[in-house]
């Protein structure tokens, strides 16, 4: 262990002795901070974090509930994640946590505190403004953080021809080192464009080369995208712990598991090394003709090859937290999926295997559950282990969440896109319920979050989600009953059974009546998503 002691007080703290206000809850120490997002990974893969949520999920739609004729499609496989299990069951986990239904609306959503709207990243294409405000700086300025990134970019929108990138970049959003990507989607696991930022790079350039070859304990030399990851991350990360052990570090650690490569053939999913898969999966890449290590997936079908690519991602997540405990145990761990299980209509890319029904026309890119709902948990010092929590929450929340756990304080307006004017942070910091002093920090009925989708994959189909505690309205290209579905997510949590929208929304209904939910929710959808800003 490197780093047995942080000396450094919080302001918070200072400011508390001196006669301001303090939050009694925050510790005399700065943890570290580690934030980790998977790519295409929704609830259902995940969902062995969450004990007992698929057997639940098929009560209650099966014949003993309400006998839907597809109940047992709910009863799948979900990857084996032994790691994220662990990590689940030793901080709080989140059982209604949203995200963007593309990969880049919710990385802007997690960086700026904002909604899609309000960060004006829609889709995988659009590039977050150099103009908005990002947690990390402040983390940096602030905090005294050094701050690290490692993977999976996709903020600063797609290169044009002259291969620039013309949205906010690692430097740009207060990361002093970087390693990783910053494309939509790798060529190949193996073979990719591996990027870096470091002190000697201005923050509007970065260098490009090959991959180098890393290893780590278990696991032999390669290439592989997610074993270069984590090993940077935890060269990073000793090396910040040898140089300045008096100073806390936040690394954000984006992985391109599970998602589809650029490169087509010959198959856009792979098996991943045979060193980063537990025996079963093994066995089943070997019974469906995979080839370990290559994108030679023979007859395994998208499902299966889903599963194993997380399980590989999940191994990997061990290497790190582990390698991390035995740096510094100081350290606050974050895990977050960035949208949901990809359904892509097409050969060995159709991925859910379980906890849904209807799923064509759903999945990732869509406001349904399936596109949205992805698994969240958060462990660490000062961190209430072994706890579930439904309130409704969003990946917008990591951006006052992290500033809270590092003992910042948190602004209620951030700049426009334009820099011209500034607006409401949408995100909540969770640390209330993290510190198991509170179990909401949304009103049930008058709070709400949003997500959005202008599905390029789909004609540019646009849609909005919008929920409270209960009740969920979907809007599809405009606002109207005809337009729009309601949903009573208690009673019917994957969306199989609409309920009637109100005729009018003219008369005054009371807050126990589902109309009442459907007006405000529609009516947020009509005033505060894209659909108000004519997009």
């Amino acid at each position: 262990m490197l780093n047995v002691f942080r000396g450094r007080v919080l302001l918070p703290l200072l400011v508390g002795l001196l006669g301001g206000a303090a939050d009694p809850l925050v510790a005399a120490e700065q943890p570290n901070i580690l934030l980790i997002i998977s790519d295409d990974v929704g609830i259902d893969v995940n969902s062995t974090m969450y004990p007992g949520l698929v057997q639940r999920v098929a009560r209650q739609y099966g014949p003993r509930g309400r006998n839907h004729p597809g109940h047992a499609a709910i009863q799948g496989r979900p990857a084996a994640t032994p790691n994220l299990d662990r990590l689940a069951r030793e901080g709080v986990r989140f059982t209604n946590a949203w995200a963007q239904p593309f990969c880049s609306p919710t990385r802007a959503s997690i960086l700026t505190g904002l909604f899609a709207s309000k960060a004006n990243v829609l889709n995988y294409t659009d590039p977050l403004s150099q103009h908005y405000a990002s947690f990390v700086q402040r983390l940096k300025d602030e905090g005294g953080y050094h701050t690290g990134l490692f993977g999976k970019w996709h903020l600063a929108g797609m290169p044009g021809r002259d291969t620039s990138y013309p949205g906010m970049k690692p430097k740009e959003a207060g990361f002093e080192f970087f390693r990783g990507n910053m494309h939509a989607a790798l060529k190949t696991y193996w073979d990719y464009e591996y990027m870096s930022q470091d002190e000697a790079t201005p923050a509007t350039q970065w260098r490009s080369g090959r991959p180098p070859l890393k290893s780590l304990p278990g696991i032999a030399p390669t290439t592989m995208s997610g074993v270069v990851q984590v090993a940077d991350a935890l060269d990073w990360i000793t090396a910040r712990e040898q140089s300045a052990p008096g100073k806390p570090w936040f690394a954000w650690l984006a992985f391109n598991l599970a998602h589809a490569t650029s490169q087509l053939q010959p198959s856009q999913m792979m098996v991943p090394e045979a060193d980063t898969l537990d025996e079963a999966t093994r066995r089943e890449m070997s019974a469906c003709g995979g080839r370990f290590g290559s994108h030679e997936v023979g007859q395994c079908g998208g499902e299966s090859l889903e599963r194993a690519m997380t399980t590989s991602m999940d191994t990997l997540i061990g290497r790190m937290i582990d390698g991390v405990q035995r740096l510094d145990p100081n350290t606050i761990v974050i895990y977050i999926g960035d949208n949901g299980t990809p359904m892509y209509g097409r050969p060995n890319l159709d991925f859910i295997d379980n906890l849904y029904i209807t799923r064509k026309g759903r999945g990732k890119g869509t406001v349904y559950e399936s596109g949205a709902r992805v698994p969240f948990a958060i462990r660490g010092p000062g961190i209430v282990a072994r706890r579930e929590s439904a309130e409704y929450v969003h990946a917008a929340d990591l951006f006052p969440t992290i500033l809270t756990l590092a003992g910042l304080s948190v602004p209620q307006r951030v700049p426009t896109g334009d820099g011209a004017s500034t607006q409401d942070v949408d995100g909540k910091s969770l640390a209330p319920i993290l510190r198991g002093k509170a179990k909401t920090v949304r009103d049930r009925d008058q709070g709400h979050v949003l997500t959005e989708s202008l599905n390029l994959m789909t004609n540019s189909t646009r849609q909005v989600g919008a929920r409270n505690a209960r009740y969920k309205v979907i809007c599809t290209e405009k606002v109207s009953n005809e337009a729009c579905e309601f949903y009573d997510l208690v009673a019917d949590p994957i969306e199989e059974y609409p309920l009637p929208e109100p005729s009018s929304c003219e008369a005054s209904a009371k807050r126990r009546d589902p109309a009442w939910h459907y007006c405000r929710l529609s009516g947020l959808i009509r005033t505060e998503s894209f659909f108000a800003k004519g997009r």
